[in-house]
């Protein structure tokens, strides 16, 4: 009885939408590898995938993708804050959605500030030209 109540802790608890199995970490060394970081989060669950940032915008970033769901809460849960190489790790869900919203406001702020920049320059324009 006590196997059949343990194998469904999976099927009862409702998770977040926010969870999912694919987790963005943060804040890692430079220097480290992959090989470490499957160390590091394999305690948690087994590992389908890691992607290390390797290019100058990417470095200290990583992909984790876990084969569970479960285990990738549980890593989320125990990692986040973590302290790897004297650096507390930033260990979050990947949400795709809030990426792609974060870029095109990003984008428009960038498009604004060369509208306000332009506007200037055209006042500075007919001030000089009202002269």
């Amino acid at each position: 009885m006590d196997n059949l109540t343990v194998g469904r802790r999976h099927t009862n608890s409702r998770l977040p939408p926010e969870v999912n199995r694919i987790l963005f970490v943060r804040n890692l060394p430079f220097k480290i590898t992959a090989e470490e970081l499957y160390d590091i989060f394999g305690k948690y669950g087994a590992i389908f995938q890691i992607r290390l940032g390797d290019r100058k915008d990417t470095r200290g970033t990583a992909y984790v993708v876990y084969e569970d769901i479960y285990d990738a809460k549980s890593a989320v849960d125990h990692l986040s804050g973590f302290n790897v190489g004297g650096r507390y790790l930033v260990v979050l869900y990947y949400q795709p959605e809030k990426l792609k919203k974060k870029a095109e406001a990003d984008r428009k702020q960038k498009e604004i500030e060369e509208l306000r920049g332009l506007i200037k320059t055209k006042k500075a324009q007919l001030e000089t030209a009202s002269e």
